[in-house]
């Protein structure tokens, strides 16, 4: 019987949401829920010199009334490209993978999506193929409700919660530093570990 599973959809997630993505079959990224603030459905946390730093992408939500994710549009009124290319290049540019993997972010970062679902679906597709790993992705096509053939991780992973997943450590740039910092952007990890990234999902 295949599994199936339910996220949210995020910016560069976390290395957990991947982890739930390579032990499913197939990957539902819901697209009919309603914005939700302070989440990684626009943001992503990443190790700098200093400590954690999370990058958010600005976006619009239009009025007062709930909007549905898919419907959110990314606000290019503010320099966000340029901030979180820089950070990105700042936190990871001595790691032993950057030179591989940073133009591709790069390229889609830049590429200007209108919707944010579209800009997190890209990166998303694209740390798969860096892992090397393949799974059937799509999009709902209706808000899930109590489907018990589901797994539903959408609102389980959030910078709002400590995690329950046992993570692995793996040499961070700043690890002599900071210690081993778990919960990162999947950034993190293809930066530091490269090709043996999928090991640690």
């Amino acid at each position: 019987m295949n599994r199936k599973i339910v996220l949210s959809t995020a910016y560069l997630p976390p290395i957990e949401y991947f982890a739930h993505i390579n032990d499913a079959d197939e990957a539902l990224i819901e697209r009919e829920e309603n914005y939700l603030k302070q989440s990684y459905r626009n943001r992503c946390y990443i190790l700098s010199a200093d400590k954690p730093q999370y990058l958010t992408v600005p976006v619009y939500l239009g009025s007062f009334h709930k909007t549905h994710i898919r419907d959110i549009r990314i606000d290019y009124s503010k320099r966000w490209q340029q901030v979180h290319l820089r950070a990105l290049t700042s936190a990871y540019c001595s790691s032993p993978y950057f030179i591989f993997y940073f133009e591709v972010f790069e390229r889609i970062i830049l590429s200007g999506h209108e919707f944010l679902l579209d800009l997190n679906m890209e990166l998303i597709e694209a740390a798969l193929k860096m892992m090397d790993i393949s799974r059937k992705i799509s999009y709902t096509s209706e808000f899930i409700t109590g489907n018990d053939n589901i797994d539903d991780f959408r609102y389980a992973i959030s910078p709002k919660k400590i995690s329950s997943y046992p993570f692995k450590k793996y040499i961070q740039v700043f690890a002599i530093k900071e210690g081993f910092v778990p919960g990162l952007s999947i950034a993190d990890l293809l930066f530091n570990t490269g090709p043996d990234a999928a090991g640690y999902l």
